[in-house]
């Protein structure tokens, strides 16, 4: 393990994963609302946003799996030492992290099941531009509509027709976050 490793966290992990889980909260309570999470700068090429979502969600009970160029010694050696997360395969995992491309086929994720629809997975997605615009989401926590810069829309179409399964996703680009839970309906604009 490097020195890089042992940086990077929050320097008041009290106050900071407080805020930054209700930024997650409210992400995932009102989909396609870009929240600001602040405290972590993880390495590259691990957003801010997505270090702290892993600093507050994730813990030595959360198994992780990181797909593309995320799954480097430099992200692998930094979740060890600041979460103790198991880093596990794409099946075996309740959260992953990657580009879209790199967490592709997401059928390999888990969905839940009938009795326990939350022992599904939730994908990380990080992206190069994250914004209030493109597929038109409606639904739960959703007043009229909302606008999010997706990857794109028939993966997410198929996911909500599995309703109550599914997976859910969280958005991040530099520190934004956007959610995406599996209860949203998503269209193309």
């Amino acid at each position: 393990m490097n020195s890089i490793a042992l940086q990077g966290g929050f320097t008041d992990a009290a106050v900071q994963s407080a805020h930054a889980f209700r930024a997650s909260l409210e992400a995932m309570a009102r989909p396609g609302t870009l929240q600001t999470v602040a405290g972590a700068t993880p390495p590259a090429p691990l957003s801010a946003a997505a270090g702290a979502l892993l600093l507050t969600l994730c813990d030595g009970t959360t198994p992780v799996h990181l797909a593309g160029a995320h799954d480097c010694a430099a992200v692998r050696d930094w979740i060890t030492f600041h979460c103790g997360a198991p880093l596990v395969c794409a099946e075996d995992a309740s959260f992953a992290l990657g580009s879209w491309a790199a967490l592709q086929p997401v059928n390999r994720f888990a969905i839940g099941l009938p009795d326990y629809p939350d022992r599904a997975a939730t994908l990380i997605v990080e992206m190069d531009q994250l914004e209030p615009q493109g597929a038109r989401l409606t639904g739960p926590g959703i007043a009229a509509e909302a606008r999010l810069s997706l990857p794109e829309t028939a993966a997410f179409r198929a996911n909500r027709a599995l309703f109550p399964l599914g997976f859910d996703c969280f958005f991040t680009c530099d520190n934004r976050v956007a959610g995406l839970p599996r209860s949203t309906i998503v269209e193309d604009c």
